[in-house]
């Protein structure tokens, strides 16, 4: 298998890329080098980490699903940062065309997803990914909130089909970086990160119809609710509502 990430355009012709395979062994040496350029840069000058709890959630090998509270745009370089395997996002197909800071998903080769469809490129590149044994991270809402909204099906339906563990992951205090250590923002309170214990989906399911995908992204949304602050929770605020019928604990 290649990696290679061909240009192409998509629907309103704007550039977009193509993933052709997976290897791992190619980007390792770049993503060190990037994620040393995160610690040292981004993480001395632009935001302040103020806790990391739960990393010993992570699968120390094999595949495996991070899924986060996204609510600014640093989250994901934060995880990325702190997570002690290679981590391989997923992002809206605009990131790639931001002006300067673009250069680092074309470099880290995130894969690139179109939000206004279903993006079934982006499904076989993630896929793809876990099937090498690697983790991906997702946003389950596909955009931004100060607050949980409705979780698509993506996580449910990777997790069935590789049957991948779901890691959740609480995000807090990203709002407001990057900034400076020189500015207002560096006195407040820095950023938290916690990872969750470990959870799939049970293995009977088998290939899982769209009612059952559905009732296993709401069961995974309230077991991210659940790390969140209460004003964080939004749609799945209730925990009273949450079931657990889809999902067996992953012991490390």
């Amino acid at each position: 298998m290649t990696d290679l990430i061909e240009p192409a355009k998509d629907r309103q012709g704007k550039a977009a890329f193509i993933r052709k395979g997976y290897d791992h062994a190619r980007l390792e040496s770049r993503r060190r080098f990037l994620r040393f350029l995160i610690r040292t840069i981004g993480f001395n000058f632009l935001a302040r980490l103020e806790s990391v709890e739960g990393i010993e959630n992570i699968p120390a090998t094999g595949p495996a699903i991070l899924m986060f509270n996204h609510i600014a745009f640093v989250d994901s370089l934060v995880i990325l940062h702190v997570t002690p395997r290679n981590v391989v996002p997923l992002a809206k197909v605009e990131v790639y065309d931001y002006p300067v800071i673009g250069i680092f998903p074309h470099l880290w080769e995130v894969i690139p997803v179109r939000r206004e469809e279903v993006d079934r490129r982006a499904i076989q590149s993630a896929l793809e990914v876990l099937k090498a044994g690697e983790i991906i991270l997702l946003a389950p809402e596909a955009t931004r909130h100060t607050e949980l909204h409705e979780g698509k099906v993506g996580v449910a339906y990777l997790a069935s089909r590789t049957n991948a563990p779901i890691v959740p992951v609480m995000v807090e205090g990203t709002p407001g970086f990057p900034s400076l250590p020189f500015l207002p923002r560096w006195r407040g309170p820095g950023i938290q990160v916690k990872f969750g214990k470990p959870f799939r989906f049970r293995g009977d399911l088998g290939r899982p119809s769209r009612e059952q995908l559905n009732q296993m992204t709401q069961e995974s949304m309230y077991r991210l609710a659940a790390m969140l602050p209460e004003e964080r929770r939004g749609m799945y605020a209730d925990l009273s509502q949450a079931t657990q019928e889809m999902i067996e604990e992953f012991v490390l």
